[in-house]
């Protein structure tokens, strides 16, 4: 009995906080959690551009750790957190969405399929499923250009080239070159391939970490608490590394590429397998799972803490019972 009053009063507190609560309370727990894995994300992207398109592929950076000690000896310090001030903002638009939006989506969809009293506590694979990928895909949309400047920031590297070369001086200067000779089109280049990748990567975040957490309390396993949120997501990130690989070199060559190198996500794909092979697909897959386990892991851990304090914040000011 204790278990479901503690889960019940969870999801009250997550039901009654306002949209632009969670909003705030999404976007800050990404940024706590890319400040300390933006190195990690330098290292994926230039992972991913290596031998690009190359029957044979160069081997500059061999695996994540290897790669940040290229890059600090070659470029210093400050060269490991490139594109930080982009992933930001980019965080806070797609992160502060995903996980924004999710609830009230899932809710709306639990309200809709399956009516009653507690329909917002009933857990579902399909709407969670369906909850996840459509909270990311407007992430996605909304963070596009912001993801687009931050790829070409750290993919530029004047020690070693990977990929094609594109040197902004920071965020603004980046979004203003591309708006300057491509247009408004040519800030949403390749959000096709940020949709899929981010989809793909939505739809199973919270799912899995939302049916661990389930699991677990259930299955008298854990109590509700830190270790269960580390536990979750855990879990969580390795299931968001496996399936979001494929899309995430896909997207991060799309973006990128300064010419028509590729028409488009699938475009992309075939040509990328053709000529590279099927491994190809997961190059700086292991940077990837370096990145996106922590990354989950404090990610959905700090927003337990955000969402509580931002609901605190709002009760104090807004009068929320």
């Amino acid at each position: 009995m204790p278990k479901d009053k503690t889960d019940i009063r969870e999801k009250s507190a997550a039901q009654k906080i306002s949209k632009f609560g969670s909003f705030t309370a999404g976007g800050l727990a990404a940024c706590i959690a890319v400040t300390f894995t933006n190195p990690i994300e330098v290292i994926k992207i230039r992972m991913q551009l290596q031998g690009e398109l190359a029957s044979v592929g160069q081997g500059i950076y061999k695996n994540p750790f290897q790669g940040i000690g290229v890059v600090f000896r070659n470029e210093g310090f400050m060269a490991l957190q490139k594109g930080l001030n982009a992933a930001y903002i980019y965080q806070i638009a797609l992160n502060g969405s995903r996980l924004g939006f999710y609830e009230p989506i899932r809710y709306a969809l639990n309200k809709t399929f399956f009516p009653g009293v507690d329909s917002h506590l009933k857990q579902n694979v399909a709407v969670n499923v369906a909850a996840g990928a459509t909270s990311g895909i407007i992430g996605a949309v909304i963070g596009s250009p912001l993801f687009l400047v931050k790829t070409r920031l750290q993919s530029y590297s004047e020690a070693f080239k990977v990929g094609e070369q594109t040197r902004y001086t920071g965020v603004w200067n980046g979004l203003k070159a591309i708006y300057k000779t491509e247009g408004f089109r040519g800030l949403y280049r390749g959000v096709d391939a940020a949709i899929l990748r981010t989809g793909a990567g939505s739809s199973v975040q919270l799912p899995i970490y939302n049916t661990t957490k389930s699991v677990l309390i259930k299955s008298d396993l854990m109590k509700d608490g830190p270790a269960l949120h580390l536990t979750a997501s855990t879990i969580s990130g390795l299931g968001v590394a496996v399936v979001m690989n494929p899309w995430d070199v896909i997207l991060t060559r799309i973006y990128n590429q300064r010419g028509n190198k590729y028409k488009g996500p699938i475009d992309c794909l075939v040509k990328t397998v053709k000529i590279e092979g099927l491994s190809a697909l997961y190059k700086g897959f292991e940077a990837q799972v370096f990145r996106i386990g922590p990354h989950t892991i404090m990610c959905l851990t700090f927003m337990e803490q955000t969402m509580k304090l931002v609901y605190s914040v709002e009760k104090t000011i807004l009068g929320h019972n």
